[in-house]
Order: C-alpha cells, then sequence, then structure tokens
C-alpha cells in the first residue's frame, strides 16, 4: 500500500541501495590508498611561504618518502597539534614525518624507526664573540654562566632539564625576551652586543639569519648538558594506528634504511647549520643516526 502511495520512490531506493554495496568498497579501497602528510607551522622544519618554501628539512624527507610511496596517493594537511591528534585518534589515513614518540602518542599512533636527528639547543653566538669562548666546539653551560655574561633565553621556554637546572642556578646572567618574534629580537640583541650569546635550536637561529641576510656571522656551540644521550634527538614518522598504519609504516621503513645513507635525506637538515655544528652533526649522523633501527 505505501509503495503504491509513494510510486517511483519506491523503485529507485532498491537501486540505490544496491549501488552502494558496491561503492563502499571502492571509497574504502579508495582511502586505502590515499595518505595524507600532517604539517605545522614550524620553520626549517616546514616552510610554507617565502622564497625558501620547500626547502625546510621535513619537506625534503616528506617528498623522499611521496616519491617512494608511489601506489598512494597524497595530500597535505596544515593543522595545530590539538588538528593532529583528533585525525589520528579518528584512524584517519593520515602521517606525520617527524614527530617525537611518547606512550600517549603510542595508544593511537604506530612509529617508523627513526626518520629524523636534529641537534639539541646550543649556544649561540657571533663569530667575532666566539674567540672570547675559545672557538670551542663545545662547552659546558655551567662553566660558561660562572662569568658575567648576558645571555639571551625565550621567556616560558624549556630548554631540557639539565640546561633548564643550569638556568635557574644563574638568573642574574638571564636575559628573557618573549614574543612572536623572539629569535629575530635575541639575534638583533646579540648582533648589536647588547647580548654575549643567546640559547635555541641551531636550525631555528640560522633560519632567521638567513632571513636576515646575517647567516655568516652565527656560530652555533654545542652544550655538554645535552649530551649522553640521544633519545631526544630522533623523530619518527607517525601513521595512524590501524591495520592501513601497520602497512604504511612497514614500507616507510624500508625507505628510510635505504634513502637516509643518501646526501639528500643527510643533507635536508644540514642546510640548516653553521660549519662549526656540522663536523660533529655529520659524526653522530654517522655513528648514532644510522645505526637506529637496524635491529627491527
Amino acid at each position: 500500500m505505501l509503495c503504491s502511495r509513494m510510486g517511483k520512490l519506491c523503485r529507485i531506493i532498491p537501486g540505490m541501495l544496491f549501488l552502494a554495496m558496491f561503492l563502499v568498497p571502492v571509497w574504502a579501497k579508495a582511502e586505502e590508498k590515499s595518505v595524507t602528510w600532517m604539517e605545522v607551522v614550524f620553520p626549517p622544519g616546514y616552510i610554507h611561504e617565502g622564497p625558501l618554501a620547500g626547502m625546510g628539512y621535513e619537506d625534503v624527507i616528506t617528498d623522499i618518502l611521496t616519491e617512494n610511496l608511489t601506489e598512494y596517493h597524497h595530500d597535505k594537511m596544515m593543522g595545530n597539534l590539538a588538528r593532529m591528534t583528533h585525525e589520528y585518534k579518528q584512524g584517519k589515513p593520515v602521517c606525520n614525518v617527524a614527530l617525537f614518540k611518547t606512550p600517549e602518542r603510542e595508544e593511537h599512533m604506530l612509529f617508523s624507526i627513526p626518520s629524523t636527528f636534529t641537534l639539541p639547543n646550543g649556544l649561540i653566538t657571533t663569530r667575532k664573540k666566539w674567540e672570547s669562548f675559545n672557538n670551542a666546539s663545545s662547552l659546558g653551560l655551567a662553566h660558561i654562566l660562572k662569568d658575567e655574561i648576558r645571555l639571551g633565553v625565550s621567556r616560558g621556554r624549556s630548554y631540557g632539564k639539565s640546561i633548564d637546572a643550569v638556568l635557574e642556578a644563574y638568573p642574574a646572567r638571564l636575559f628573557h625576551h618573549s614574543g612572536k618574534d623572539v629569535f629575530e629580537s635575541l639575534l638583533k640583541m646579540l648582533l648589536s652586543q647588547r647580548l654575549d650569546a643567546m640559547l635555541g635550536l641551531p636550525e631555528e637561529v640560522l633560519y632567521v639569519a638567513e632571513r636576515m641576510g646575517v647567516r655568516d656571522e652565527i656560530v652555533t656551540i654545542a652544550l655538554a648538558e645535552s649530551e649522553g644521550t640521544y633519545d631526544a634527538w630522533l623523530g619518527h614518522v607517525a601513521c595512524s594506528k590501524t591495520d592501513w598504519g601497520k602497512k604504511i609504516i612497514g614500507q616507510i621503513d624500508e625507505i628510510l634504511l635505504k634513502e637516509r645513507p643518501t646526501e639528500r635525506y643527510r643533507g635536508a637538515y644540514e642546510r640548516w647549520l653553521d660549519p662549526n655544528s656540522l663536523e660533529n652533526y655529520r659524526r653522530l649522523y654517522n655513528e648514532v643516526f644510522l645505526k637506529t633501527g637496524d635491529d627491527r
């Protein structure tokens, strides 16, 4: 009786249901062959604007992975960490090229062997001022702060437990700065000799220095307080904790083992280092980074 009233609609619905039976597997199959790379604003990891766009070290590594994962359709999505976490928890076909591994993240993410090996926070100074640090490539921060120096730091930022402990012991030596362009402001103070040194990640400071046209004037000194463990130097490709994620992580591991020894891969990060950092980094890249993942 109902169909006699609804007429044409009753004839259409069965056909739609029949078609849906075939479309659902097709959609599922398409999703299995797609990957969305989650990116955040973090130069020079990712550089999305300006003449250096696409030259960030995470940009280059993403390119290397996508060139090798030819069976997948690749997209990119910008978002903050909260957005990224939501996508992972939903089991979407998403990955990020370099995340630190934590117990909380392992609840909804699968991780590759290490994909990035980045230097920890160091002491940044000028080439002229480097002489007063005896042209050293590595120093103890506690030893430095015993002298009357002016050290620039970002207000509220953690530089790691060991460095933070030293900073707390020498508050009178510190100049705290905050704001959107904190590195640029501290760097200007360093160049004008209002500071003797500043703390930061080498690649962050070199990126700002290059934009300011003063890259060749900057020197990075490694800090003894950051040495001893390399866990915090290692990033991993993270994909959703699903069957899809397990498959693609296996493929990514194979690509990383093949590509990490290449000059292009290593150079993605080295491009953002000053000569003083480069020699130590390359030694550790070979002795530490390339040895990770061999025991899978």
